[in-house]
């Protein structure tokens, strides 16, 4: 029997059924996700000196190596363009791995310690002890050693290992599988460059994103992000207010959200700036000062810190002020003033603003001073330039 196609040629039924057939068979699988231990025919694509590329059902290709194309006497026994079957026997960052068919390889229980090796390719391995200088690893019935500066970049309590299962590289290999060395800090740095490249692909300066405080120094707290990616967020950015140290705020483990400032790549490792402060959405606070925290006005304030020169006064989010020992030191109540310590009350008043410093100058509330001549010295330029006040001051001065 047969039909007609659109050219007006007969065609046979039979054909054209084995072609939708073959069509039908040739789609099967197209797209579908491949894990370990499915089994599909593929075209060689190519074959290097160490390995070759498989087609796949989908757009990825897979990676076979080309021992195991060779016959029993070590010659290629396939090429380029050639079908075979073969079995996935790694599925991993990407990367699908397969053997033919057959092979002692097509069970990932049987890979090749050796070919790992060469391929710079994770083992899963169990941690069975501690020992002198490491670990003993169990990995597919051998025993390796980890060196403790190899399993992770801060070691702990070594027993928190044993036990345990992690992925580790094989840096060094004996033939007989007497004397296998093993990294998971390799593993770990690999996977850390990794996400960063993701969260490169995905983050962009100015974003919010959570965190979790992971270490406190000094200058500033470390911020984990999530896959090994790590940001810094500074001192200065953490809080409006003046810190001294970023534990005043912040704790280990808490979890934070940050504004992303700046990403940059430095000798391999990717920098990423942060902002606590600026992750809020208020804004700086300073820039309300002026209205509300006037010349002359009177506020209750906590002693943030206690110098030699003054109390450093805090009179509102992200708004601290110096009490300077001159103001209270001929005050009828400076013993008062000489026992006050950090946390405790007082009153103050606003007694000058240096805007673009962020600094203010506060005295003793209820003070008698004539603060007249600051009134004068504040205007709508020189309110905010500390140059400014004083040559307001003098001319005050000069004509009176």
């Amino acid at each position: 029997m047969s039909k007609k196609d659109m050219f007006g040629d007969e065609v046979s039924l039979k054909n054209t059924n084995d072609f939708a057939s073959m069509f039908e068979k040739s789609m099967d699988g197209v797209g579908r996700k491949l894990s370990v231990g499915d089994t599909f025919t593929g075209e060689i694509l190519s074959i290097g000196r160490e390995e070759a590329f498989v087609s796949t059902s989908g757009t990825q290709d897979a990676m076979i190596l080309r021992a195991d194309l060779l016959d029993a006497d070590k010659n290629l026994k396939f090429n380029v363009g050639d079908r075979i079957e073969v079995t996935v026997v790694k599925t991993k960052g990407g990367e699908i791995r397969v053997s033919r068919k057959g092979s002692k390889k097509s069970n990932p229980d049987l890979d090749s310690l050796e070919d790992a090796f060469d391929m710079e390719m994770p083992v899963e391995g169990r941690v069975t002890e501690v020992c002198n200088g490491g670990f003993r690893v169990s990995i597919q019935n051998k025993i390796a050693f980890c060196p403790v500066s190899q399993m992770d970049h801060k070691v702990g309590d070594h027993q928190s290992y044993v036990e345990k299962k992690f992925e580790f590289l094989i840096t060094q290999f004996d033939p007989k599988g007497r004397n296998l060395v093993v990294s998971r800090r390799k593993v770990l740095d690999l996977q850390k460059v990794e996400n960063e490249g993701e969260f490169l692909n995905k983050v962009k300066p100015g974003d919010i994103v959570d965190g979790s405080v992971t270490r406190m120094e000094k200058f500033g707290a470390f911020i984990s992000l999530g896959g090994g990616v790590d940001g810094l967020c500074h001192i200065s950015e953490i809080g409006w207010s003046r810190l001294q140290d970023p534990s005043e705020v912040l704790s280990l483990g808490q979890t934070v959200q940050v504004k992303v400032l700046d990403m940059n790549e430095k000798d391999g490792r990717l920098k990423i700036s942060l902002s606590i402060k600026q992750a809020g959405g208020e804004g700086d606070p300073w820039l309300m000062v002026p209205q509300k925290y006037p010349l002359g006005s009177q506020h209750e304030g906590i002693i943030e810190k206690k110098e030699q020169y003054g109390l450093f006064v805090n009179i509102g989010p992200g708004v601290t002020g110096l009490l300077p020992r001159s103001k209270w030191r001929d005050h009828v109540d400076a013993a008062a003033f000489e026992n006050k310590k950090k946390g405790d009350k007082i009153k103050i008043q606003v007694d000058e603003i240096l805007f673009e410093q962020k600094k203010m100058s506060l005295g003793v509330a209820g003070s008698a001073e004539d603060q007249s001549w600051r009134e004068h010295s504040i205007n709508e330029k020189s309110a905010f330039s500390t140059n400014n006040n004083f040559g307001s001051l003098a001319s005050f001065m000069k004509k009176n």
